[in-house]
């Protein structure tokens, strides 16, 4: 009797998990390099006027970078070859015609995890205007993804962060690539060895009014940067250090880091005195809480090569970053 008790009891259990699993839809995981991009549009559109509009938002060059590097790389397949492992890209988008018109934003719709912008139109204008119309979204629903697959793959291997801790009370995930190469008092110059150079992090405090949002915000920020250079960023010779590059002003946004309002600046650093030059990328983060600015910035030297993915890994690191 016991023995048909059991024999049912676990029949009952094996159905139920079998009903479940086949409820649940078994998805692959997504793969392909970081900031490339499938995009999933017939030939015909792809090599006329669509297609110009596509590389027109998403081709776009990098703001802040020596050389015009695009947003994303494109990678165009007819959607008669969109099959099987082709659908597996982290970020695609869809281009349907001859369809009603409509803009979606999809998670997870191929393989995990994805995103998945469709747009669709009767014509190529309504297709054309959907784009141009929903760009930010486009942009940042792709670049929102590329930064969480960086900081996942960031997070593979970690540097302890116990020393910018004890000094700040920031804590930031960067790779066990880098290395302090200077901490004095509440400053950290953090770098990484490339074939063809260093990506190097900043991070440091101001006071609390030391920057304000007037006029002269850009100009101030200029000023900061190239005080902190010439203090701890030495170039290659005696009286040489980081600075702004003075041909070319910075470009300057409004955003949050940590849940806290940010100024971001974007531009190129030059050594005083020295033939050297580079993107960087700087935020100002206001912490009310501990009355202070905290600055954190990235910068990369890798002459004649391209910069997209240093900055992106340095942005991607910036943006883990955590005020105690």
């Amino acid at each position: 009797m016991n023995k048909i008790i059991l024999t049912t009891a676990l029949l009952v259990l094996f159905c139920a998990c079998n009903n479940k699993s086949s409820d649940q839809r078994i998805i692959a995981d997504s793969s392909g390099n970081i900031n490339n991009l499938s995009v999933v549009i017939d030939n015909d559109l792809w090599q006329g006027e669509v297609g110009e509009a596509i590389r027109g938002v998403l081709a776009s060059p990098v703001d802040g970078l020596p050389q015009d590097e695009p947003l994303f790389s494109m990678n165009q397949i007819p959607p008669s070859v969109f099959s099987g492992f082709v659908t597996h890209n982290r970020t695609v988008l869809k281009i349907e015609k001859s369809k009603p018109l409509d803009f979606k934003i999809l998670k997870d719709v191929y393989s995990k995890p994805q995103k998945v912008v469709v747009v669709s139109g009767k014509t190529n204008q309504e297709i054309i205007d959907l784009i141009e119309k929903n760009s930010k979204k486009i942009i940042d629903a792709f670049k929102q993804e590329e930064i969480k697959e960086k900081q996942r793959r960031i997070n593979l291997s970690l540097h302890d962060d116990k020393e910018i801790q004890k000094a700040l009370g920031i804590s930031l995930k960067f790779p066990s690539a880098y290395r302090i190469a200077k901490h004095e008092d509440k400053f950290f110059w953090i770098r990484k060895d490339i074939t063809t150079g260093t990506t190097n992090l900043l991070l440091y405090e101001l006071p609390f009014s030391s920057v304000k949002r007037n006029d002269s915000l850009m100009s101030r920020i200029i000023k900061i940067r190239d005080s902190v250079g010439q203090v701890h960023i030495p170039g290659p010779t005696d009286g040489t250090y980081l600075i702004t590059e003075q041909a070319y002003a910075p470009f300057q946004f409004e955003t949050t880091l940590n849940n806290k309002p940010t100024i971001e600046t974007k531009g190129n650093w030059e050594v005083h005195d020295a033939f050297m030059a580079g993107p960087f990328i700087n935020y100002i983060i206001e912490d009310k809480a501990n009355n202070r600015l905290v600055v954190i910035e990235g910068f990369a030297f890798s002459p004649s090569v391209e910069k997209r993915e240093y900055m992106f890994e340095l942005e991607a690191i910036i943006k883990s970053i955590k005020i105690k």
